[in-house]
């Protein structure tokens, strides 16, 4: 595969505000310093926030895409995620991402194949495999 770029341009808006939007998309998200921060802003997207999302979001599309190759037949898929900032060593970090997802498989027979393919999924997420925060996992799956 040849490289493929993803554009985001951000706009200052005011205070510790901004804007980012995408040539590539329809809407733009207002983001800010998160609350922690000094003069930080409650309410508006942070990049940390963002962080999480991405890979909460691409464990989502890789999860699809393997079972849709695996042919896992499930009714329902949703998935939080935490991310978690700390000071190490003087530097703040997004050390962890925890996802927990959601899965509610269509056969009780597919529960241990659906476990891999979880685990799988995670473990072929491209943001996740991109950074350097521990991304780990706390599945629940149901019939």
């Amino acid at each position: 595969m040849e490289p493929h770029y993803f554009n985001v341009n951000l706009s200052w808006i005011s205070d510790r505000k901004g804007e980012i939007s995408s040539p590539e998309l329809e809407k733009e998200i207002e983001v800010a310093t998160p609350p922690p921060f000094p003069k930080g802003i409650e309410g508006i997207w942070s990049p940390e926030h963002l962080l999480t999302a991405a890979v909460n979001s691409c464990f989502m599309t890789t999860f699809l895409a393997v079972a849709e190759n695996s042919k896992l037949e499930f009714a329902l898929f949703d998935c939080k995620a935490k991310g978690k900032l700390e000071q190490v060593e003087g530097k703040f970090l997004m050390t962890e991402v925890i996802l927990e997802p959601t899965l509610v498989i269509k056969k009780e027979a597919d529960k241990d194949r659906a476990e891999r393919i979880l685990q799988k999924s995670e473990a072929a997420c491209l943001i996740s495999n991109s950074i350097k925060s521990k991304v780990s996992m706390i599945p629940t799956i149901q019939h």
